[in-house]
């Protein structure tokens, strides 16, 4: 079966665009092919700045016959109808066939699609990929229609098996498939024949390109470590940046460089910043003192001085760069020791965080009282932890981090050290915005711990306070990636908070009227274009801050505080269904979850998890299994009768009704198990109390084999479906078992 080679030749294409390229090239001529009719074995995509690439094994050399049958109307039908189904057929009268139905003779089309040549169908499904190519953006060229990233240069389209290689025939604009292609731009650019994939590789390694990014990445990888080791130095990690420079080079040659003893002083987070974001350069350090000592850049080429021309030029660059960096870094510092962080921030004044939110420098003393108010729960002391939360987010008006944005907090701590501040402090200006996804990890100092968390919270009751929420994929501001920093801080250090307590309460009401009072603002603002406080007087302007009358909700602060309780409760919500993704991920079932959210003291999250990961393990076992289906028939026998009598059996169940022996030890088990989960349940010893509940098991399996419930006499009735409520009441104890499955 037929090889099928198709190579895309263009100018450079953006290295961030190149696996997106490769993984749609395949899919959309794959799926045409398919599609066509035709099938094949295994497809591999490859990409290099210049070339798109992609290999079919065991092509099938023609699309299958099609034999179709369409039933249409009876033979008695109008006209009309008939016309329309030949139409829709392609067919004439005299091509279709009478055939019995079971109300009568109705008329059959029989449509054969003949198969089509493997040739054929490849230049069609080609043309449409690549006209229809969904690049991140496009480019025309000369006169030409046709739009692709950079300039397309020439098509390689070859069919090859065993007799031999042909060219696909397909012309795009002018650019004709042939069987070429051109190896390194500058040390092997003339074109050459190809007869099939493997012919393709060789000539290509031979021509100095190398074809697979994987195998440029390794060879970048080993080169440049080894180059670092070479010196007693070791190369700086960074993946990203090995996919993008393996994304910007044919034939990867690593060079190495050392740092201007200029430059040394710098934080070695600056260093390795400013050389990959402007240079693309990796990092090398000394792995005794950490400091940043050089750099590997990656050439594209072999030259005769062995890249020392390169080298130079690269240098040269670097310098200017790193002076840049420099700069930055001895302007902050200055700023710092005259005027401290605090005149570094003073400026966030001025900057908006959001129009209905306020300034930046309003958020950072929301922030402030509330890490003030959380640092008793995480055992951080008060002062420190406001004194750190007013300063954490000033490096945002450094010259650094306006230069290099990724450095914010990070940048915050060397500046809190330069000034002189406490090394809790100065973690918390680099610890403050972590987790930053789930692979982060959890800050641990207590001052850092209450800052973080004062942090994001504020940002999501800001958000909740205007109805700025996330909807569906959206996300503009990052609120679920902000909850779930929250749930890990929580969870990550045990921490006993009620989240729609009276602490997010005070908080979310302290927003809301800041919220008002900016709106009554907006409104003085647009009153002939002068403040409120000069028409009515700061101390009726102060009053109506707080209280402003509203027809539908009475007083403003009424409903103030209405909004308040909507925004905590919706809110705990929201960190519910994030909970709900977490402890998925972690292998807890979604309805124990539910089940354990149901009992009341869900705002604390600690006291969730322990509770769904008890009640998890207890499921797993056998008695666990057995005590929920016992409980779901109590349940619903209960149910059943309470709705048929209207009225609730939930008191009186008595030992001296009982009749036999089975029955009367469900009462003892009842007792023994209300006496055991009493002391459990204080304690929050969840393992304990299921396990006191899976004694459970066998009485209420013997007492439903022994007793029907639904007795004759009216009191043993009732005094049955009281104890069966005690059940009910004991197994509800832990978590609301009728929200479990199955």
């Amino acid at each position: 079966m037929p090889e099928l080679l198709i190579e895309l030749f263009s100018e450079e294409i953006p290295a961030r665009m190149q696996a997106m390229a490769r993984d749609t090239l395949r899919k959309m001529v794959t799926d045409g092919l398919v599609e066509a009719g035709l099938t094949y074995g295994h497809a591999q995509a490859f990409s290099t700045p210049r070339r798109l690439v992609l290999v079919l094994d065991g092509l099938s050399t023609e699309s299958p016959t099609l034999r179709e049958e369409r039933k249409g109307p009876a033979t008695t039908a109008p006209e009309a109808a008939l016309q329309g189904f030949l139409r829709s057929t392609g067919l004439t009268l005299d091509q279709l066939e009478k055939r019995d139905d079971k109300k009568g003779q109705v008329w059959f089309a029989v449509i054969e699609k003949p198969g089509r040549a493997a040739p054929e169908i490849v230049a069609e499904v080609l043309e449409k990929t690549i006209r229809s190519f969904p690049w991140p953006k496009s480019m025309r060229w000369g006169n030409g229609t046709l739009k692709w990233v950079r300039p397309l240069h020439s098509i390689l389209c070859l069919l090859s098996d065993d007799t031999g290689a042909s060219v696909v025939d397909l012309d795009i604009d002018g650019i004709k498939a042939g069987a070429t292609t051109a190896g390194h731009r500058f040390m092997a650019p003339d074109r050459f024949t190809v007869t099939g994939f493997a012919d393709y590789a060789a000539k290509l390694k031979a021509a100095k390109v190398v074809l697979d990014s994987a195998e440029r990445e390794a060879m970048i990888w080993h080169d440049a470590t080894q180059l670092a080791f070479a010196q007693g130095l070791e190369l700086v990690e960074d993946k990203g940046l090995l996919t993008e420079v393996a994304g910007l080079v044919e034939f990867p040659v690593a060079l190495m460089g050392a740092i201007a003893e200029d430059f040394l002083h710098l934080p070695p987070e600056v260093l390795q910043t400013s050389m990959r974001e402007h240079q693309k350069f990796f990092s090398v350090r000394s792995p005794k003192t950490g400091r940043i000592e050089g750099f590997v850049t990656v050439a594209n080429r072999e030259t005769a001085d062995h890249g020392a021309t390169i080298l130079k030029g690269n240098l040269k660059v670097l310098s200017a760069r790193l002076s840049d960096a420099r700069f930055f870094w001895e302007h902050d510092l200055r700023v710092v020791k005259t005027e401290g962080l605090e005149g570094m921030g003073a400026g966030l004044a001025n900057v908006t965080f959001h129009n209905r939110l306020g300034s930046q420098k309003a958020r950072i003393d929301r922030i402030a009282a509330l890490a003030r108010e959380i640092a008793p729960l995480v055992k951080a002391d008060p002062a420190q932890a406001e004194k750190a939360a007013l300063v954490v987010k000033s490096d945002l008006r450094s010259a650094m981090v306006g230069e290099f944005p990724e450095l914010q907090g990070l940048m915050g701590s060397y500046y809190a050290r330069a000034q002189g501040l406490s090394e809790e402090i100065a973690n918390a200006c680099k610890g403050h915005y972590s987790p930053l996804g789930p692979s982060d990890a959890v800050p641990s100092e207590p001052v850092t711990v209450a800052v973080a968390l004062a942090d994001k919270i504020d940002t999501l009751t800001g958000f909740w306070a205007i109805d700025e929420k996330p909807t569906g994929s959206k996300d503009p501001f990052a609120l679920r990636r902000a909850a779930l920093g929250v749930i890990r801080l929580v969870l990550g250090h045990g921490l006993r908070m009620g989240l729609g307590g009276r602490l997010l309460q005070r908080h979310a009401l302290a927003l809301l009227i800041e919220i008002k009072g900016n709106e009554i603002k907006e409104v003085g603002r647009k009153l002939g274009g002068k403040a409120l406080a000069d028409i009515l007087g700061p101390e009726r302007t102060e009053e109506l801050a707080y209280m402003i009358v509203d027809a539908d909700s009475g007083t403003q602060e009424q409903a103030l505080i209405e909004k308040m309780d909507r925004v905590t409760a919706d809110l705990l919500s929201f960190f519910h269904d994030r909970l709900k993704v977490f402890l998925k991920d972690e292998g807890i079932r979604h309805d124990v979850i539910d089940a354990v959210l149901a009992m009341p003291g869900n705002d604390d999250l600690t006291l969730v998890v322990k509770r769904a990961e008890a009640l998890s393990a207890f499921l797993k076992t056998e008695d666990g299994t057995n005590l929920i289906q016992g409980f779901k028939r109590a349940n619903n026998i209960l149910t059943q009768a309470e709705a048929k009598d209207g009225v609730e059996y939930s008191f009186g169940a008595d030992v001296k009704f009982a009749e036999g022996d089975a029955e009367r030890a469900l009462f003892a088990a009842l007792d023994a198990a209300e006496a055991a989960l009493a002391p459990a349940m204080q304690s929050e010893d969840f393992a304990t109390a299921m396990a006191e509940m899976a004694k459970l098991r066998a009485p209420i399996d013997a007492f439903f084999t022994a007793v029907q419930i639904n007795a004759e006499n009216p009191i043993v009735r009732r005094n049955r479906l009281n104890l069966l409520s005690r059940i009910r009441q004991i197994c509800q104890s832990v978590a609301d078992l009728t929200k479990l499955d199955g």
